[in-house]
């Protein structure tokens, strides 16, 4: 097969996919008349089997893939499939499910869609300052009451001066978070083995051992991957050695947080959790925290969503551009970063 360097006039063949439900609510038709514009996109809808003989018979031809949310994974298999691809634009969050030792070994390049990251730390961001205030609490015992309680005795706990926040991992959402919390007036603590003391002054925050994290912060924003070494990360010991009234927030994968040992801390009263992802997802629906006050429990909608979608489809536009123009991606995912995503 004849391939063309990207550069001036290059056309990549290209074609979508995801679920086509997935296709229709992060592209919609404005972004792919956009996206027809830049290549030759093959005929929708989009592609979530990569086995069918109608997908192979696409994959022949591609340069390039714009995946999402019900991709199948790119194994050999599909990359046999698949002789002239050479670049990947992923719409949705990681690409660890998605892109497999197989992309990395023909030299795919990688864009990952690192705007999904913003609304997940506008998420957390939210929860620090909700939680600090104890907003859910008083406005839940202000609608039982109907009166306003004697605001001068407001305990000294309450509040978001000087809070102590914790970030666990240095990702590309937890440095986010880090961002969005630097106009307030918190004290940030973060852990990351990978990070040392001098790249965490870069960021503006102090660096200390993961134990400490948990021992001193009066609130824990956990961002780190799932990983076979951070499965159960956040075991019982470091829920038992938060604060009184502490709060853990989870976005990042429910199996990094021991889901038992944080059940009995916050049904004993101890700590307060915000948890957009759980272990299993979503919790059997006699879970005790369900009814528990001191549990808010989201429907994993800290990413993208609705008019979000749009952030995430106008960077895979831009990624795709830059890529056929030969300028290369602006947010490349690396195989040796891979393992420290998010």
């Amino acid at each position: 097969m004849t391939q063309h360097a990207p550069g001036p006039g290059f056309r990549p063949r290209a074609a979508v996919a995801m679920s086509p439900d997935a296709a229709d609510a992060v592209l919609g038709a404005e972004s792919l008349r956009t996206l027809r514009t830049l290549c030759d996109l093959a005929p929708l809808p989009a592609l979530d089997d990569l086995s069918t003989p109608r997908a192979r018979s696409v994959l022949a031809g591609v340069d390039l893939l714009v995946t999402g949310w019900g991709c199948p994974p790119l194994d050999a298999e599909v990359l046999r499939a698949a002789p002239g691809l050479r670049a990947v634009v992923h719409t949705a969050g990681s690409v660890r499910g998605l892109v497999t030792d197989a992309c990395w070994e023909r030299g795919i390049e990688v864009s990952s869609a690192a705007a999904n990251a913003v609304p997940v730390a506008e998420y957390t961001l939210a929860m620090i300052l909700l939680t600090g205030k104890r907003v859910l609490e008083q406005a839940r015992a202000y609608r039982a009451d109907r009166r306003r309680g004697d605001w001068l005795r407001t305990p000294r706990t309450v509040g978001n001066h000087r809070r102590r926040v914790g970030i666990l991992s240095a990702s590309l959402i937890g440095r986010r978070v880090v961002e969005l919390l630097r106009p307030h007036d918190l004290d940030v603590l973060l852990h990351d083995p990978y990070l040392s003391a001098a790249e965490a002054a870069e960021l503006g925050v102090r660096r200390v051992e993961l134990a400490e994290l948990f021992a001193r912060c009066d609130t824990v924003s956990v961002h780190t991957p799932l990983l076979p070494a951070t499965r159960g990360l956040v075991g019982r010991e470091l829920i038992d050695a938060m604060p009184e009234g502490a709060v853990l927030i989870n976005t990042s994968r429910g199996a990094v947080v021991d889901q038992d040992a944080l059940t009995d801390a916050v049904l004993a009263g101890r700590v307060r959790a915000v948890l957009d992802v759980t272990d299993p997802e979503p919790l059997p629906p006699d879970h005790p925290l369900w009814d528990c006050d001191d549990a808010l429990i989201t429907p994993h909608l800290a990413g993208s969503l609705g008019n979000e979608w749009r952030r995430l489809a106008d960077t895979a536009l831009a990624e795709t551009a830059r890529w056929a123009s030969g300028a290369g991606f602006l947010h490349p995912v690396r195989r040796e970063r891979l393992a420290f995503l998010a």
